[in-house]
């Protein structure tokens, strides 16, 4: 397994859906965004939910927690094609040797159904935590921006699937960028969602940024491949932009939530602009 700082890193694979390619691509043509990823009849295309796992120094820190039950047994989950069949949270834990009440931190990227639904599960008795020991790391403008969400949005934000963590007693609301663990650190984007935080494990040889919504695959580096989901779409080019500069120059590798096919990349300086490289496996980082 690969290891940063104190930390040794799993891929925690939750299993896949699908969004409407033009959704997903903004103002680019299909038959551009068509070739790089082939959408299903209804023209939704295959996106990962990829988790990462942290475990050392006394702690166990999950970054984002997948689609969970959040649509189970509704026509949203035919919608947005839920497939848990590959893979499941619990399962992936369990094969990392992780139990729920294990985990320690959960940091949640920001609070669309897809990036945090797996934070909570429904009982008999209603919905829980599904990390009972663990704290919940948010942004603090990002949780005031879900709990009164503008039209554009509102259908991202499932509440039931975060408020329980606020009466738990389980939220941490994070005040801006900076450390929030020993060689982790968060930074903000504004482009997609209000306060998306992306999250940097890092140590004096390797720096490796869970770069969430802000390039959710590795199709959307180029400036004009931006989501229709974006609230801020404009916004997003510039600070798409800006990452991927000092992500280049710095030699960052990044991990893509909801890529297919690649967890991992590095990024290089082509004549196209700046594209993927190497793309591989977590465990190959």
């Amino acid at each position: 397994m690969p290891q940063i700082g104190p930390y040794t890193l799993h891929a925690i694979e939750t299993g896949q859906f699908g969004l409407d390619g033009g959704a997903m691509f903004g103002i680019v043509p299909k038959p551009l965004w068509s070739q790089r990823i082939e959408p299903d009849a209804q023209n939704r295309i295959p996106l990962s939910m990829r988790c990462l796992l942290l475990r050392g120094d006394d702690r166990v820190i999950l970054i984002d927690t997948g689609i969970g039950d959040t649509f189970e047994g509704t026509k949203y989950e035919d919608l947005y094609a839920v497939d848990h069949s590959g893979a499941t949270m619990g399962g992936s834990l369990r094969a990392c040797g992780v139990a729920p009440t294990d985990v320690t931190d959960v940091v949640l990227t920001h609070l669309h159904f897809d990036h945090c639904g797996g934070s909570t599960r429904q009982t008999d008795a209603g919905r829980v935590a599904t990390f009972p020991n663990a704290m919940y790391h948010v942004q603090r403008q990002h949780w005031a921006w879900a709990t009164d969400p503008n039209p554009k949005e509102k259908g991202s934000f499932v509440t039931r699937t975060f408020a329980p963590l606020a009466e738990n007693d389980q939220l941490h609301l994070v005040d801006g960028a900076g450390p929030l663990f020993p060689h982790v650190d968060v930074s903000l984007v504004d482009g997609h969602t209000e306060s998306q935080q992306i999250v940097t494990v890092y140590d004096d040889t390797t720096t490796l940024v869970y770069v969430a919504d802000l390039l959710p695959t590795t199709h959307h580096l180029p400036p004009a491949w931006t989501m229709a989901y974006d609230v801020r779409p404009l916004q997003t080019i510039d600070e798409k932009g800006d990452f991927l500069e000092r992500a280049a120059q710095s030699e960052w590798k990044l991990f893509f939530e909801h890529d297919p096919e690649i967890a991992v990349g590095d990024l290089q300086q082509t004549d196209r602009g700046i594209e993927v490289a190497r793309p591989r496996p977590l465990d190959d980082l």
